[in-house]
């Protein structure tokens, strides 16, 4: 297969791709936490059923889409639709295009306790068309590194609190989030309950995370003018809880397994670098506080399928373990 490279040879896409990953055109973006404007994010999708939106994902080629196996519990997707070029769930999106899934593929080691190996693929009724409004991302590859502190950004149109639907015209939201440590991560959530597979972004004071209804969706990272899909939005405790980063399937673990699964017009890898040293290898665990409860006492795990990017109130705090 004829390949051609692309920023010192690390993007490759195939000859027929006709634009390469990782090109936002119109996204210029400094800083967030709002309304994201068309075309900022060109790989985002909707996956929705008859009842609406209910997880996010990120093209990865012309007709593959990459998300959390938590949006897929039963391992169907027969009555799924694929909404890309996408800005609002509500009114006109005159940019938009609709497919269908014909094969839905989950990681095979995916543990629905825990969330390891939450990741799976989407293979499109047809490929897609390129333009400004729909582009696949470039993926992190195996080699990559992503120290405590360096930005990262999360888009999605879950909700905007716990409980707190996103406001009509339901438009995409995005949010800078840096990346927490996995040793942090961690501390945070207990020994071992993030694993090598996982990677934590999120304000330790809170205020800024991914919620329900932005699974599966994408944790992104920009380097030379392209943009790297770093993470899948996975679960955490809470919504921008204070020492609950949300956490997220670790993509530059799964380039065999993905390379794998896709045999033609392979995605496009990058091995994104961090500089300096990582402050995590410094962390100690100390006593985190524990979440305030209300005037319930369970604590229970419950999985719930999505979540978004924006800023989002911190003051009503839910009992237990909330996946998003």
């Amino acid at each position: 297969q004829l390949i051609v490279s692309f920023l010192f040879g690390l993007c490759h896409l195939s000859l027929h791709s006709t634009l390469l990953c990782g090109r936002a055109n119109l996204n210029n973006r400094v800083v967030g936490g709002q309304n994201a404007p068309p075309g900022f994010w060109p790989w985002q999708v909707s996956l929705q059923e008859s009842s609406g939106h209910f997880c996010g994902g990120s093209l990865i080629n012309s007709q593959w889409v990459l998300t959390a196996a938590h949006c897929f519990p039963s391992g169907s997707a027969s009555d799924v639709t694929v909404v890309l070029g996408l800005q609002s769930l509500e009114g006109s999106n005159p940019n938009n295009v609709s497919r269908t899934v014909t094969t839905v593929i989950v990681h095979p080691n995916y543990n629905s306790n825990t969330k390891d190996n939450d990741i799976a693929l989407l293979q499109l009724s047809s490929p897609v068309t390129f333009n400004n409004y729909i582009t696949p991302v470039c993926l992190a590859s195996t080699n990559s590194t992503f120290y405590s502190g360096v930005n990262t950004w999360v888009t999605g149109w879950g909700t905007i609190g716990t409980g707190v639907p996103l406001p009509d015209p339901e438009t995409l939201q995005e949010v800078q989030v840096p990346i927490v440590g996995n040793i942090q991560c961690d501390c945070n959530y207990g020994a071992g309950s993030i694993t090598d597979n996982m990677l934590c972004a999120g304000l330790l004071e809170g205020g800024k995370d991914s919620c329900q209804g932005d699974s599966g969706g994408p944790l992104v990272i920009k380097q030379n003018n392209i943009w790297i899909q770093a993470g899948v939005v996975s679960f955490g405790e809470g919504c921008a809880l204070p020492n609950y980063p949300g956490v997220y399937t670790r993509v530059s673990q799964y380039q065999t397994w993905i390379n794998t699964q896709i045999t033609t017009n392979k995605p496009g890898f990058i091995t994104f670098t961090s500089n300096g040293t990582d402050s995590d290898l410094n962390v100690s665990c100390p006593e985190v506080p524990p979440i305030e409860t209300g005037t319930a006492s369970t604590n229970t795990t419950t999985p719930l399928p999505t979540t978004t990017t924006t800023t989002v109130s911190t003051t009503t705090k839910p009992t237990g373990k909330i996946f998003c």
